[in-house]
């Protein structure tokens, strides 16, 4: 019903879009004289204003089409090299001619970066992307939004999720590195313990988990203790929802994105308050550059995919409130995991200071899940005045935290 409301919501407010999509022109037409006056500019901002709180926000573009080398610009292009009703795996390859007039290797080391499937889009990592391309043979896990797969596609739960790492391992084929940011955390280190176990020959040369719960137990947050503090029973009853027409997976039971964002977003509440009455008062005194700022973060912030159901509450299960894999009790397909098992895979851990998410201690837990992976293979790294998003993105990803990754890796090709 929840799902049928909101969808209800949108479609009323149409109208009243329109007629402040009109109003936003008008007012910002360069022909109207009063298109400079405060009466103008708080007449456009108002309009803008409503028309941005009130529209839908979609998947948004990757919009990688180049890369920065060396200040030289390097033609990028995309494709997508394996797929399934639920992600396709997508490769961002360097053009290898301006890579010779560069006079460097063609050939880079592959690497996967493991997407969170939690609400949010892959394009949430382009600029970690973008910096990765500096050095490697980038893949991305580009998730579908669970309410495009209709119902007749079945389940996909927490397992199918560690059976779609591993044949993404296998398409890519050799020994990939792979980085896991923030939720894929779990499921990721549960198919290396398992390739690791088969001596798969696609196992990953190296793991690097960048803010990941491995082990939520230790450093609560706000996020790690609303799923403690609930029973289990209440995130069915009360987080869950069916997908209305006319969407294609009408009847599918879900966890809507904008459930999830509503829930991210009322945590830090007077945050983003602040930031739309900025938003308003920059459009007033005529500062674009200030508002593009925000509409180029929200734009993406506010774009949100649904989860199954059945992955959602097997991650509040397994991850948040029973903590199998830390434990040494998570299952896959009634065979034990076993990340004790993994002795040539490198392992890296990278944690924001100021992380509110995953606290810090959360993903080095992975290093004491892998006790047979020798010490010159592994390395903890706390990154000092960033929070979540600071340890994939931003200016002290760039310039301290991926140096510090890609030398990582570059120590540890097969």
């Amino acid at each position: 019903m929840l799902y049928s409301l909101h969808e209800y919501a949108y479609h009323t407010a149409a109208p009243w879009r329109a007629f402040a999509q009109a109003a936003r022109d008008f007012w910002g037409h360069p022909a109207n004289p009063a298109v400079d006056t405060l009466y103008g500019r708080t007449a456009y901002a108002s309009a803008e204003f409503f028309a941005n709180l009130t529209r839908r926000y979609g998947k948004p573009e990757w919009g990688v089409d180049s890369v920065e080398i060396e200040g030289a610009s390097v033609p990028v292009t995309r494709r997508t090299v394996w797929s399934s009703p639920w992600c396709d795996l997508v490769r961002f390859s360097r053009k290898p001619a301006a890579l010779k007039a560069l006079d460097r290797e063609t050939k880079a080391p592959p690497l996967l970066i493991v997407a969170p499937l939690s609400g949010h889009y892959a394009t949430l990592l382009r600029g970690t992307v973008e910096t990765f391309l500096q050095d490697f043979d980038v893949h991305v896990t580009d998730w579908v939004n669970a309410r495009q797969v209709p119902v007749l596609e079945g389940r996909f739960d927490f397992h199918d999720y560690v059976d779609h790492i591993r044949d993404m391992l296998k398409a890519i084929g050799g020994r990939a590195h792979v980085i896991a940011v923030c939720q894929p955390g779990p499921p990721v280190l549960a198919a290396a313990s398992l390739m690791a176990e088969d001596g798969d020959a696609n196992r990953p040369a190296s793991l690097t988990f960048m803010g990941s719960p491995i082990d939520a137990r230790l450093s609560p947050t706000a996020v790690t203790g609303f799923a403690d503090e609930k029973p289990f029973a209440w995130f069915r009853s009360n987080m869950i929802h069916t997908v209305p027409l006319p969407y294609p997976g009408a009847g599918r039971r879900v966890y809507p994105g904008f459930v999830q964002l509503y829930s991210f977003m009322s945590m830090n509440e007077d945050r983003h308050v602040d930031a739309h009455r900025s938003y308003f008062e920059h459009l007033v005194a005529g500062d674009g550059e200030s508002a593009a700022k925000h509409r180029e973060f929200y734009d993406e912030y506010l774009s949100v995919l649904d989860l199954t159901e059945e992955f959602y509450l097997q991650t509040i299960d397994y991850v948040f409130q029973n903590h199998l894999l830390p434990k040494g009790e998570l299952v896959h397909r009634g065979r034990p995991v076993r990340p004790e098992g993994i002795t040539d895979i490198a392992l890296m851990t990278v944690e924001g200071e100021n992380d509110d998410i995953s606290g810090v201690g959360q993903t080095q837990a992975a290093h004491r899940l892998c006790p047979a992976i020798p010490d010159n293979k592994r390395v903890l790294w706390v990154q000092p005045k960033v929070g979540h998003y600071g340890v994939f993105n931003g200016r002290r990803f760039r310039q301290e935290i991926y140096p510090r990754v890609r030398d990582f890796v570059g120590r540890n090709v097969a």
